[in-house]
């Protein structure tokens, strides 16, 4: 039995996504495994390798966003997930504003 989640984003921009993890300290793969529990892997395009044995990891979609998987347990159990995925949204958030702005 899979303990990976799989959640909607309104994340589409996968530059800005890498860039925002970076900013945050947080090391950045792409097409590579997101960690889970008991060894588990599941295959995910940008994967934010966080301290410990889980990551989180986000897949497109047909329509051009991404799902956020994770092993939720697993990394609650290092970090407060809620703050982690919300400093994340926001950082997004933040640098894809800046993108646009930049390009009017």
């Amino acid at each position: 039995m899979s303990h990976f989640s799989t959640l909607r984003t309104k994340i589409t921009d996968a530059e800005i996504l890498k860039a925002s993890l970076r900013d945050l300290g947080i090391s950045v793969k792409t097409e590579a495994d997101v960690r889970g529990y008991n060894g588990q892997r599941v295959r995910s395009d940008i994967v934010a390798m966080l301290d410990g044995e889980y990551d989180l990891g986000w897949s497109r979609n047909s329509d051009g966003s991404f799902d956020l998987i994770a092993d939720l347990w697993g990394v609650a159990k290092k970090h407060n997930q809620t703050e982690l995925i919300n400093s994340i949204n926001q950082k997004y958030a933040v640098n894809k504003t800046l993108a646009e702005v930049k390009q009017r």
